[in-house]
């Protein structure tokens, strides 16, 4: 066989085996997502993971150290998710970045694991010892701090009234946003989560906008 061609073919299983890789990769996160969304980290295991993917524990361990590990990266993947949406710096008005906030709900209604597994990680990490602990404290404190900062550019922008307590206003929103995902994920028939926070964040904008000419409509 010409030389050109044994690594042509070389490179074709290694893009082959890649994917495969990739695939199982995905496939044990996913898993994951519902194991701990159903019984929380400490009473999920790996080797009741891995059996769901159809793999060994070991396998599992190939591409995941251990279950902190897997936890991890876990949230990790869905944090990419929402920061894709939360933090892009095409959200030029106060207004834009709740309509963002409502459009991520609206996402999360279709991705019920991903919700669960949050609310019932963030009621685990409570504890200190928990591994995902340091994980959630962090992402309030980011996720608080860019919110109070758009919130500032607003005020600076004239979108918004000055004098307005910032941190105060996302603090509750967020705490709005958290209640409500745990009520949907408990009977997700019973409340329409995004017309809830629309409303809500519809009726924060209203009281807290500089001028009706000065000033967007608010969130759609």
């Amino acid at each position: 066989m010409p030389e050109k061609k044994i690594a042509s073919t070389a490179k074709s299983a290694g893009r082959g085996s890649y994917a495969v890789g990739d695939a199982r990769r995905r496939l044990i996160l996913d898993t994951a997502v519902d194991h701990f969304g159903k019984w929380g980290f400490h009473a999920s295991s790996l080797a009741r993971i891995a059996h769901d993917c159809g793999i060994t524990q070991g396998g599992l361990l190939h591409h995941f150290r251990s279950k902190e590990d897997l936890l991890l990266s876990v949230l990790a993947q869905s944090e990419e998710h929402d920061v894709e949406r939360l933090f892009s710096t095409d959200l030029t008005s106060y207004a834009a970045f709740l309509d963002a906030l409502v459009r991520l709900i609206e996402e999360n209604t279709r991705r019920p694991g991903i919700v669960r597994m949050f609310n019932v990680l963030v009621g685990e990490s409570g504890n200190v010892g928990h591994p995902a602990h340091a994980y959630f404290k962090n992402r309030y404190a980011r996720v608080l701090a860019h919110s109070v900062e758009r919130l500032e550019v607003a005020v600076r922008s004239g979108e918004l009234r000055p004098g307005i307590d910032c941190e105060g206003i996302a603090r509750e929103y967020l705490a709005v946003m958290d209640g409500l995902q745990i009520q949907w994920a408990l009977a997700p028939e019973s409340l329409d989560m995004p017309a809830r926070v629309r409303d809500f964040l519809r009726r924060q904008y209203e009281a807290i906008r500089a001028t009706e000419d000065q000033s967007p409509s608010g969130p759609a």
